[in-house]
């Protein structure tokens, strides 16, 4: 399976920011676990099957008539600009190769080289697709230690940045202004998938994150986001021994996250953190302060 491709990731994307309301069904089932319409519920809408309108959005099928296509933009409510770009979607799907599945990115040696390298301050390694290729043991347990520190080892266990920032509380919770972070990250995705279109792994990720999260829905589908280098975290935790065994504390102190360096493969990036400079004026915590005057006797 090549992902949903281009096609697949639009039509996943506009039933989730649907409701049922919107096109006069009533939500009479269990709680919702997916953001918008179900798959059922827009094949139901357009009148094909649900296996048919699923192979669609997995990118299985790419033979859609110009009826079906025209059912389908009626039940998601597609304006003519949307319905114009899902005709030519599902026109690059008809005459598109099938593409292989991808190789797993790989870290360069002079990039782990580079990694090494940084001491003393949290470090991580990102994919195009904003995988964690690699981090050091400060970037993992700032950012992600509640997940296993060998998993950028393992390709199909991989933590993704992105999909860390809307789908988990932990990491969500790091962020002073995950508003702000959310839509550098929005931003992003929309410059890797204007380079590399036909990327199935990428379009996989858009789609679930499409599916799980309302937050992207709302990003994804709303004006572009400008990308943001600089990311604040609300503090950094830490771990420290204690005689009765480990105990987490957090340390109130923002730090930031800057992209260093643009590595020798530049579909790759590595970032480092480091404390955030305090405004102008503020006292920093432990400050020398002046010297105390002693009253002569």
């Amino acid at each position: 399976m090549n992902g949903p491709g281009p096609l697949g990731a639009f039509l996943q994307a506009r039933r989730a920011r649907l409701r049922p309301e919107d096109v006069g069904l009533r939500d009479l089932g269990p709680r919702r676990r997916v953001a918008g319409l179900r798959r059922e519920e827009l094949a139901q809408l357009a009148g094909v099957s649900v296996s048919y309108y699923a192979r669609l959005e997995q990118g299985l099928s790419r033979g859609a008539s110009a009826e079906v296509l025209d059912a389908i933009a009626r039940a998601l409510l597609l304006d003519d600009h949307e319905r114009g770009h899902l005709d030519r979607l599902a026109g690059a799907a008809r005459h598109a190769p099938r593409v292989r599945r991808p190789r797993p990115e790989k870290l360069a040696d002079e990039t782990r080289d580079l990694l090494r390298a940084v001491d003393g301050v949290p470090a991580i390694v990102l994919g195009r697709r904003t995988d964690v290729l690699a981090w050091n043991s400060l970037g993992h347990a700032l950012l992600a230690g509640h997940l296993d520190l060998l998993g950028p080892d393992d390709p199909a266990r991989r933590p993704n940045m992105s999909r860390m920032l809307f789908l988990d509380l932990h990491c969500q919770e790091l962020y002073a202004d995950w508003k702000r972070k959310a839509r550098a990250v929005v931003g992003n995705l929309r410059i890797a998938v204007g380079r590399h279109p036909e990327d199935p792994l990428l379009a996989e990720l858009i789609g679930e994150l499409t599916m799980k999260s309302p937050e992207f829905v709302a990003l994804w589908g709303g004006p572009p986001c400008g990308a943001v280098r600089c990311r604040v975290l609300r503090a950094a935790p830490s771990r420290r021994r204690h005689g009765d065994g480990d105990t987490a504390d957090t340390v109130d102190r923002p730090f930031t996250g800057t992209v260093a360096h643009r590595v020798h493969n530049p579909r790759q990036l590595l970032i480092r953190g480091g404390p955030r400079a305090p405004p102008a004026g503020e006292r920093q915590p432990g400050a020398a302060r002046g010297r105390r005057r002693v009253p002569r006797s």
